[in-house]
């Protein structure tokens, strides 16, 4: 039995600076461990009623947090990183057990929450400088400053429960905002230890807000008139709803990150073995279940067999187990996800896909949401086919990729825009001349050269086109969409109304 050193349970909802247990109690749930059903990490008791109490706990706070200096609040969120430095291992554990992630991994989640803290402060806010034109007429200032929009509700997803829901957080405080955080029920545990962070550094009372609940709490919250932004990650189905449940309220900020289905495309001088280690990372890490994975690979019909068998032989190797003991990959998050995974192998045969590595369900020594990878080839690779297959449109959040073999660079290119997602796409050859010609055609937010579509730096801007996103990338301009430009003209001495009114046609100022 792999060894567990923290113990966690819940605490109810932290609002105002405290931890409370809802009241009255709408549901509840326990979180287990995906890759270890024996493994309850934490029983989550929630209330419909704490989503008012949080957003009026935020609203309150807001008035004397925006007013603070940007060194006082960047000296905050140093206090929340210097927790998080402190409790790393105790939260990477965590994220590991809660959501199946490889212990190893859950450590760069960790890493990537921390650093977000030194780029925000650092390299951020610089897209929101404020800026002043002095060449106006008459003596007129033309000033820009940026203000913060107010009570923002952020909605996090299972596969990166602390990095993904912190990328919006930190920008958000860091420029006045007030937050109302919901974790994904899938990691609910690891959202209440992020809030004891919140509480450890100080905070001022209802800066920071989590509160506990299933999809309904969301839902309340989005809705919520005090509500001025949502900050959401997770799949487009989600993102739609939020969106249909908020049409009438117009003036809320969307920020909607969603999911992608994302291509690799295999020239035919690529580095072979380079290009099978970075499509094996993104098509299996985290078992598939990241919005960057590599879910098709369009390889050039000259190296298509080398590849397959390529990348057939290594995927067949690498290591699948608990979280805890260090695997490649660990489990799915959950039992609906596993059958998910296998109605859509079934799909895909249906739909004239040759499976070349079977993904099927695996028993292991504790009982979890394990299976293995699969890799099925798409004989027909037209844009026809691909347009109208269920299972090429779809994304699965599992570990599975589907090859397709092409002639010509123009070929390629309609094939992995003809998705209606339009997040992360990778070209590998050698040749810079035909990857700027795939940078140039196609249509996506991120286009890796000689890079796997996951591993996104967090100093550049993430987000994606079509159903990927709302066009508000995240990461380095997140600090973008947590401010609003206000326009100021400004006389700082008037001039003699005489003079003003001399230059006004048909004014008889006399009379």
């Amino acid at each position: 039995m792999p060894r567990r050193e923290f113990n966690f349970s819940g605490r109810g909802n932290f609002l105002n600076g405290q931890f409370f247990k809802p009241h009255p109690i709408n549901g509840e749930f326990i979180s287990r461990n995906p890759g270890e059903f024996s493994d309850e990490i934490g029983k989550i008791e929630y209330s419909y009623s704490s989503v008012h109490d949080a957003v009026h706990s935020a609203k309150l706070a807001f008035a004397n947090w925006r007013r603070l200096s940007f060194q006082e609040r960047s000296e905050y969120l140093k206090r929340y990183q210097s927790i998080l430095k402190r409790r790393e291992g105790e939260l990477a554990e965590l994220i590991a057990r809660e959501v199946g992630k490889p212990l190893w991994e859950a450590q760069t989640e960790l890493t990537a929450m921390m650093n977000k803290v030194d780029i925000t402060i650092s390299e951020s806010m610089r897209f929101i400088a404020d800026f002043e034109l002095t060449k106006l007429p008459d003596h007129v200032a033309g000033v820009c400053r940026y203000r913060p929009l107010g009570v923002m509700a952020v909605i996090g997803p299972f596969n990166f429960p602390g990095h993904l829901p912190n990328g919006h957080i930190v920008p958000a405080l860091l420029t006045g905002n007030t937050i109302v955080f919901k974790p994904s029920e899938k990691a609910p545990i690891v959202g209440q230890v992020m809030a004891e962070c919140f509480q450890e550094a100080g905070f001022p009372p209802g800066v920071f807000n989590m509160i506990q609940g299933e999809k309904e709490v969301g839902r309340r919250l989005c809705v919520h008139e005090e509500v001025n932004g949502i900050l959401f990650t997770g799949s487009y189905e989600v993102g739609t709803r939020i969106k249909q449940d908020t049409l009438q309220q117009h003036w809320k900020l969307l920020v909607l990150e969603m999911g992608g289905k994302n291509s690799a495309i295999i020239w035919s001088d690529a580095q072979m073995d380079l290009a099978v280690f970075e499509v094996l990372s993104g098509a299996f890490l985290t078992a598939g279940q990241r919005c960057s994975a590599t879910s098709r690979v369009i390889v050039h019909h000259q190296v298509l067999d080398e590849f397959i068998s390529r990348f057939h032989t290594r995927s067949k190797a690498f290591s699948i187990g608990h979280p805890l003991d260090n695997p490649f990959m660990g489990p799915l998050i959950d039992q609906g996800s596993v059958d998910r995974y296998m109605k859509f192998l079934g799909i895909a045969t249906r739909e004239g896909c040759e499976s070349v590595m079977r993904g099927k369900t695996l028993e292991l020594s504790t009982q979890g949401n394990y299976v293995t990878p699969s890799i099925c080839w798409a004989k027909d690779a037209s844009i026809e086919q691909a347009r109208k297959s269920i299972y090429q449109q779809t994304e699965l959040f599992a570990p599975n990729v589907v090859i397709l073999s092409v002639h010509e660079v123009e070929e390629a290119i309609a094939l992995a825009n003809v998705t209606q997602y339009g997040l992360v796409a990778s070209v590998f050859t050698q040749n810079r001349s035909i990857y700027e010609k795939f940078w140039d055609g196609l249509e996506m937010g991120l286009i890796n050269w000689n890079k796997s579509t996951i591993g996104a730096s967090s100093r550049l801007p993430f987000g994606g086109f079509k159903k990927s996103g709302n066009h508000f990338p995240t990461a380095l301009t997140a600090t973008t969409y947590c401010a609003a430009p206000v326009s100021s003209l400004e006389v700082a001495e008037p001039p003699a109304i005489e003079s003003v009114v001399a230059k006004t046609p048909g004014l008889n100022w006399t009379k």
